[in-house]
């Protein structure tokens, strides 16, 4: 590799991935213009994952295989572990992968040239969902940004996220102090989106697709369409874990600008709470009448 191309470490957390993680890595291989090294972690699996990747690892010498025993349940738990355990101090940026989706070749590049160019600190970008039977929906993440969205969203699918290594190692640090807190994480990429922008690193949201995302029966977040997905969003809301996710991820960002325990602080502010003109109304009802 040339010494002036981007040196990108990318952490790939994986379970039970057989079926399609092959075609990942080969998309990953394909990244043009970019000095990569991928780091994998297996949850325990059934299907042989771990043992495949090793023989992978074995054959390419910028794959590293992190040890094996851990029962993370759940993508959120396995991606803080990746953090906490890669040294990504000699790289330029740090990008997350899932084990399902595909990559074009530009993916990295793109991010890189952004990230450099306008100084910013995150990347994400727009996903083309696609299922097994040819279905396709663009996944548009990219409206204007608010003062406070990172408090009640992510920034998009984390599969996306590309980030510099000097502000993820600040983050770093607090995966590592606060490890009984970042359990109560469910959704790493919010947690990471939300730290960035509490702590006025500049994010920027791409509105250029980047990569196929995969839709399949085992996805632990796929994409939130259709009435089936509003469905299953709104059981969340009224069981109260939405709202225990806000609360989780205020407290671990040290959050002191807007008093998330308020009705009233919500709803006064509540242009600033969601980028989707539609997602900020139905937040609005949901806050006004005590579903949240």
């Amino acid at each position: 590799m040339s010494d002036n191309m981007p040196r990108v470490a990318v952490l790939m957390a994986a379970y039970n991935g057989m079926a399609f993680i092959e075609e990942q890595l080969q998309s990953i291989e394909q990244q043009e213009s970019v000095d990569v090294s991928l780091f994998i972690s297996v949850d325990i699996s059934s299907d042989g994952t771990y043992e495949w990747c090793c023989e992978y690892a074995q054959q390419c010498e910028q794959v590293t295989v992190l040890p094996y025993g851990d029962k993370f349940e759940g993508a959120a738990a396995n991606f803080f572990h990746l953090i906490n355990n890669v040294d990504f101090s000699g790289f330029d940026y740090v990008a997350l992968a899932d084990q399902d989706d595909i990559w074009l070749e530009n993916k990295l590049t793109r991010a890189c040239q952004q990230l450099n160019k306008n100084k910013f600190d995150g990347y994400s970008s727009n996903v083309l969902a696609f299922w097994d039977n040819g279905r396709e929906i663009l996944i548009d993440k990219a409206q204007r940004q608010k003062k406070y969205d990172y408090l009640f969203e992510a920034a998009g699918p984390g599969c996306t996220y590309v980030l510099t290594v000097s502000a993820l190692m600040v983050f770093k640090k607090i995966v590592m102090a606060k490890p009984e807190q970042i359990k109560q994480i469910a959704l790493h990429d919010w947690l990471i989106y939300a730290f960035f922008r509490s702590k006025k690193y500049q994010w920027f949201i791409d509105s250029a697709i980047t990569m196929r995302y995969r839709q399949h029966q085992n996805n632990q977040v796929g994409v939130n369409k259709g009435w089936q997905a509003y469905l299953n969003r709104f059981q969340l809301l009224r069981s109260g874990w939405y709202k225990q996710q806000v609360i989780a991820i205020a407290e671990l960002i040290e959050e002191r600008e807007i008093n998330i325990h308020s009705r009233w602080a919500l709803l006064s502010n509540i242009n600033q709470l969601r980028r989707h003109w539609l997602d900020r109304v139905i937040l609005f009802y949901i806050v006004l009448f005590r579903i949240y």
